[in-house]
């Protein structure tokens, strides 16, 4: 019984050690990716790749540097409502009614980020010659295809 209870109390550790380190990577990747956003290493990749003049560079970061205090806030209510979930999950008493309501606030959390990004990347894009959106383009479809084909191979692995 005492061996039964040690192993069980074990797991139980280790399962929740385990939360802990993946909620922590999980907002970590969170608030990278945000930092990304503005000015971080993907602009300086789309600057080589896309071949951007010093002048659609200065227009790029104005827009960027212009809608960060706008997704900053959404980034971090996102950071918040992901550790409160978590600590609701290991408290070892499971409300319901309250993960609900921060699954719903994280939901319309993460809407509106996405809608802020799509009319972020959508203000880049007009920035961009005719033949650096074609280029652009094409290189989403190669991502998008990829990423569709990974997607493939995980559900015939499953």
């Amino acid at each position: 019984m005492k061996s039964t209870r040690i192993k069980l109390m074990a797991i139980t550790l280790a399962l929740t050690l385990t939360a802990a380190v993946a909620a922590s990577q999980t907002v970590k990747a969170v608030q990278m990716h945000g930092d990304e956003m503005f000015g971080g290493h993907m602009l300086n990749f789309f600057v080589d790749y896309l071949n951007l003049t010093d002048a659609q560079q200065t227009q790029m970061k104005d827009i960027l540097a212009k809608e960060k205090p706008t997704i900053q806030p959404l980034i971090q209510q996102v950071a918040q409502s992901h550790h409160q979930l978590r600590a609701l999950e290991m408290s070892g008493t499971f409300d319901e009614t309250k993960a609900r309501a921060l699954v719903a606030q994280q939901s319309a959390n993460i809407t509106e980020l996405i809608v802020q990004k799509a009319r972020i990347e959508s203000e880049l894009f007009q920035v961009l010659t005719p033949e650096q959106k074609t280029t652009m383009t094409q290189f989403m479809q190669r991502r998008e295809q990829r990423f569709a084909q990974h997607m493939q191979g995980q559900t015939q692995s499953q």
